[in-house]
């Protein structure tokens, strides 16, 4: 690991126990968890299923806050299992998004595109915000990586969501929508099983047999 560390779960920043990092994680759940109650309304209300995927992914990533919160300075095999659960979180919702989306396709009207501007564009300032907050303490160990993971993924696709509600502006189809929502599910499935490889070498890493001195 960087910073020299005998092992992942100690890093520059102090390790997943660190009280910056856990203040930073609290400030994160709040934001993701108010983000998610917002951006489910206005996705129904405006039929966006770009919104709504963008919704889930703030849940997702409320209750890997919470976790992350749950396990911090527990034994590293505990925080590698957490990351393991939040890696698969990830794919289990990129899958539905990537099922929601096929379905919209074949039945969806086109979304109400000021909506999706208005919060997409909120959406993007807050993901900003967590992401510059948590940016320090991606060098940990792969339950703090986790969490600099999801919050990378959500800056870059709120950026999508606002292309796409220029998209549906600009065409009147559910085109571009539909395309954003698939792209979020696509980065969703990347982020877990980049998660999920992290966290396995770690477990693999503590359970082989020390050498003796």
């Amino acid at each position: 690991m960087a910073g020299g560390c005998c092992n992942s779960s100690c890093s520059s920043t102090g390790g997943s126990n660190d009280p910056r990092w856990r203040r930073a994680l609290w400030i994160a759940l709040a934001v993701n968890f108010g983000m998610f109650g917002t951006e489910i309304v206005a996705g129904a209300a405006a039929d966006s299923r770009a919104l709504m995927a963008d919704a889930l992914d703030f849940f997702g990533d409320a209750a890997n806050y919470a976790i992350s919160l749950a396990v911090a300075g527990l034994a590293l095999t505990w925080r590698s299992r957490a990351a393991l659960l939040k890696g698969a979180t990830l794919i289990v919702l990129g899958l539905w998004v990537l099922g929601s989306s096929i379905y919209a396709a074949l039945a969806g009207a086109a979304p109400d595109a000021r909506t999706m501007g208005v919060i997409g564009v909120l959406a993007l300032l807050a993901n900003t915000g967590v992401a510059l907050l948590l940016y320090r303490f991606r060098t940990g160990d792969a339950n703090m990586r986790s969490v600099w993971i999801c919050s990378r993924n959500d800056a870059i696709g709120n950026i999508a969501v606002v292309a796409a509600a220029a998209g549906v502006f600009g065409t009147g189809t559910a085109w571009p929508d539909l395309i954003v929502a698939s792209v979020l599910a696509g980065l969703g499935l990347s982020g877990g099983a980049q998660i999920m490889r992290e966290a396995s070498k770690e477990l693999r890493s503590e359970r082989a047999p020390q050498p003796a001195e």
